[in-house]
């Protein structure tokens, strides 16, 4: 026996979690015993809990017995030997997933009570349960997800047995469990109370994550058009947003960057949408005068904000920007447009010496955070905000480097980001901070 219940099995699993937070994470829960494991993975994480409903597909004669699983979006897995060994005819076969797709439905309907299940698309999709013994749930909850667009997906659980990853055949890109014992029978075994998870339980810690995380927040990907190439992004718009904040990312880089979808998201639980979309397109991205070009990529920033005002869901929001590294110099050149319009800029390691002549027209209220071992370009932030004429503050995170990679550093930058545009998208006919 190693866990006293599911919970303490959780706190335990995700102490082996760790080197993921940060990161665009989402926690994924198998119902219904693997939720309530995810439920304090994802607390520890900070991130995101949904669940991944799969069914499994039980051999007639044995229900219990495992013959293939099957998840959302069509997606099979079947132990071809003991469909065989059971002698599982087509047409059993079939209509025992006819019965579990229609289980599989009506749970993943009742679990998220008419929600979009959350996005995964370009994201590390972290899915757990309460152990595993054939793994065919877990391959197919990994194909699932696989399916939906995660980036890199990670197949965590307290207990399995030895040699338990050979099973999943490459399916999930990292795999974590606390026990990995010899003589494995069952997952219960190793649990002092491994009692039913029922809907409801499911169902209330579903509600507390959302409720920690702030209001719900509707996704989408989009397609803004940019003056000539179609740029894809990914929109992010709490109910009740106050605000929009329009992020420019640095060289390199784009809308998937896990540092600036670290901000994003505690903006949204702020209350505050957002939209992180790439500057550039795949071609233009091998050509370094583009990657460099501060007017193409503030031009595209600002049609991207008309876009936004004319979009039925993000009209009449008040907008800010974001910039990180030369997208900061994009950010500030766009804001010193006569008709921006922009309320708020947060530059974070950013490059406005890149604006150049355009910092003294910017009119929006400026902020510029710099990792203090950042030297080179702490001093240029230096220089660059005595050029300014707007309000500004430079605020410098000891200890970081540039890409605020150090343990607590992106948190501070997120923090004070999510402070400088509350405080100044307010919206209109309200007070400012």
């Amino acid at each position: 026996m190693y866990f006293a219940d599911r919970t303490d099995a959780g706190r335990r699993l995700a102490a082996r979690l760790g080197h993921l937070a940060g990161r665009d994470l989402v926690v994924l829960g198998l119902p219904r015993g693997g939720v309530p494991v995810a439920a304090e993975v994802a607390d520890a994480l900070g991130a995101p809990l949904d669940v991944c409903p799969v069914r499994k597909l039980g051999v007639p004669s044995r229900p219990e017995l495992a013959m293939g699983a099957i998840g959302e979006g069509g997606v099979r897995v079947l132990n071809e030997g003991i469909v065989r060994d059971a002698g599982v005819t087509a047409a059993g076969l079939a209509a025992v997933e006819e019965r579990e797709r229609e289980v599989l439905a009506a749970r993943s309907r009742a679990y998220r009570r008419g929600r979009p299940p959350v996005p995964l698309e370009g994201r590390t999709a972290v899915v757990v349960d309460d152990g595993l013994a054939t793994g065919a749930t877990a391959l197919a909850a990994c194909r699932a997800v696989r399916a939906r667009g995660a980036a890199r997906i990670v197949l965590a659980v307290p207990v399995a047995p030895r040699g338990w990853t050979a099973r999943l055949g490459g399916e999930a890109d990292e795999t974590v469990a606390v026990h990995a014992p010899d003589g494995f029978s069952a997952v219960g075994l190793f649990y002092r109370d491994f009692g039913q998870t029922g809907d409801a339980e499911v169902l209330d810690l579903l509600d507390r994550s959302r409720a920690a995380r702030g209001p719900a927040v509707r996704h989408a990907a989009v397609r803004i058009p940019a003056g000539g190439p179609v740029l894809p992004g990914d929109l992010a718009v709490p109910d009740g947003a106050t605000g929009l904040v329009l992020f420019a990312h640095g060289s390199g880089s784009g809308r998937h960057s896990p540092r600036n979808r670290a901000v994003a998201a505690a903006l949204n639980r702020a209350g505050l949408g957002t939209l992180l979309f790439d500057l550039l397109t795949e071609a233009e991205e091998a050509d370094r005068a583009r990657v460099f070009d501060t007017p193409l990529l503030a031009g595209r920033l600002g049609r991207a904000a008309a876009w936004a005002d004319r979009e039925p869901g993000t009209s009449g929001l008040v907008r800010g920007y974001f910039g990180a590294s030369t997208g900061a110099a994009a950010a500030l050149w766009a804001a010193a447009a006569p008709d921006d319009g922009a309320a708020a800029v947060v530059s974070r390691g950013g490059r406005p010496d890149l604006a150049g002549d355009r910092l003294a027209r910017v009119r929006a209220p400026t902020l510029l955070v710099v990792g203090g071992r950042d030297d080179l370009v702490l001093d240029l932030n230096r220089r660059a905000r005595a050029r300014l004429r707007c309000a500004n503050r430079l605020e410098v995170v000891p200890g970081a480097g540039h890409l605020f990679e150090e343990p607590g550093a992106l948190e501070e930058v997120a923090e004070l980001a999510t402070g400088w545009f509350t405080a100044h998208l307010v919206p209109r006919g309200g007070d400012g901070g």
